[in-house]
């Protein structure tokens, strides 16, 4: 699958909200603060998106399901770090990086919880969310090299030039 194409799961969320189905997204908001997979009221929704391989998919694919419901504002590009570093201002910067440093550092059975309270956060500063690369990136969020990781730090904090002191730190010997 090129990054340009749209996976089915996020093509059938689209067209729910596009539908205004929102008896489905009520049934898939169901699933926010549960364990992905063990909302009965999602299986109709997400079940015929996940074959053989449902194991190994199962989790992030309940989990952008229930997460869409929450925030159907989709984006074409961009990752949670881009999205979130587009919520940046002076005056909340701090607040803003501690919670997208805890995101970075969550493990992967208390990520549902991160990603709601980042999604919500996003729904709330109306910044639309990438779920085609979302659902890409959770599948792979426990690999050791922590790539996906690695890459949301990157646009978060990537694109920002660094602010230069009034004082020299190389003649203070530091």
């Amino acid at each position: 699958m090129s990054n340009q194409e749209i996976h089915p799961l996020i093509r059938y969320l689209q067209k729910l909200e596009t539908e205004n189905n929102r008896g489905a997204l009520a049934s898939l908001r169901r699933g926010l603060g549960q364990p992905p997979g063990t909302v009965a009221d999602m299986y109709r929704y997400v079940e015929p998106f996940l074959g053989g391989d449902a194991r190994y998919k199962e989790s992030a694919y309940y989990l952008v399901a229930a997460l869409f419901a929450l925030h159907p504002s989709s984006a074409e590009f961009g990752d949670m770090g881009k999205h979130m570093a587009a919520t940046r201002t002076e005056n909340g910067s701090d607040a803003l990086e501690r919670r997208f440093t805890a995101l970075l550092a969550a493990h992967q059975d208390d990520l549902p919880d991160y990603l709601r309270q980042a999604v919500s956060f996003l729904k709330s500063k109306d910044v639309p969310v990438n779920w085609n690369q979302l659902l890409r990136d959770l599948q792979s969020w426990g690999h050791t090299d922590r790539f996906v990781q690695k890459q949301w730090a990157r646009s978060f904090w990537g694109g920002r030039q660094l602010v230069k002191s009034n004082t020299n730190s190389e003649e203070k010997g530091e």
